[in-house]
């Protein structure tokens, strides 16, 4: 009797690929210091890191991982230079004005998607948002979520108190307030939680970055700057990841 024909499809060589990783995250740390050590303004190093980001999507993509949190812009930013935080803001819009030549080939495979505090930010720049997810939507292989003026414990705070004013109107009750209840009003719901976090640059620190979301997340930390992040430096990442036996909790 002839064995059993192993599955060679794409989706299942993308799993493979992915190593087991459906959602990723990301803390893209470094731009400023890699420009720097070039003599470089820090918009160049935030405008390489957006190329980074294009390219880590394909990547992502190629490899069948489904979601991509990445950390755009944080409630903290703001406290830059006016002229650092004017020139990311206009690097964002130009980056969701520009997606279809941003994202060029693989613009029918990626639905882009952002999280966070809108109403910090300019008409312009939610226009464009809206703009983008709207053009994009729909069930493809990678979903990139953008966190945008995101902190997490201000959006903790945001779905506690949704939860609360439901409960002072007697719409539900103590007993039904769970853990999914508060995941269902976080920015990130019907996201799964992330498998895996790549913080690059060496610091090992979570900056207040989907805490609710990476409870059980393996986190992992690189070396590099964010701007020299490349397929090599995914797929150790990835590596790491399947060497791993994740405890949920124990």
């Amino acid at each position: 009797m002839a064995g059993k024909k192993k599955n060679t499809a794409p989706e299942a060589e993308n799993e493979d690929l992915s190593r087991g990783v459906r959602s990723l995250a990301i803390i893209p740390d470094g731009n400023r210091r890699w420009a720097r050590k070039r003599g470089l303004p820090a918009i160049a190093g935030h405008s390489r890191g957006a190329r980074v980001l294009k390219d880590i999507s394909r990547m992502c993509c190629d490899r069948g991982i489904r979601f991509l949190t990445f950390y755009a812009f944080s409630t903290e930013n703001w406290k830059r230079s006016e002229q650092e935080v004017g020139a990311l803001m206009g690097l964002l819009k130009s980056l969701l004005d520009d997606y279809e030549r941003e994202l060029g080939g693989d613009k029918g495979r990626i639905a882009i998607r952002v999280m966070g505090d809108r109403r910090g930010l300019s008409k312009e720049l939610n226009e464009g948002i809206d703009r983008v997810e709207k053009a994009t939507a729909g069930d493809k292989a990678l979903t990139v979520i953008l966190a945008i003026n995101y902190g997490s414990r201000d959006e903790i705070t945001k779905a506690v108190r949704s939860v609360a004013e439901d409960a002072a109107s007697g719409r539900i009750s103590p007993d039904d307030v769970t853990q999914e209840l508060i995941s269902s009003r976080l920015y990130t719901a019907g996201v799964p939680d992330p498998d895996l976090l790549i913080r690059t640059s060496g610091e090992e620190r979570i900056s207040n970055y989907m805490l609710w979301q990476i409870a059980y997340s393996e986190l992992y930390f690189a070396d590099c700057l964010w701007p020299d992040f490349d397929e090599k430096e995914l797929d150790k990442a990835l590596d790491a990841y399947a060497g791993r036996k994740r405890r949920f909790g124990g």
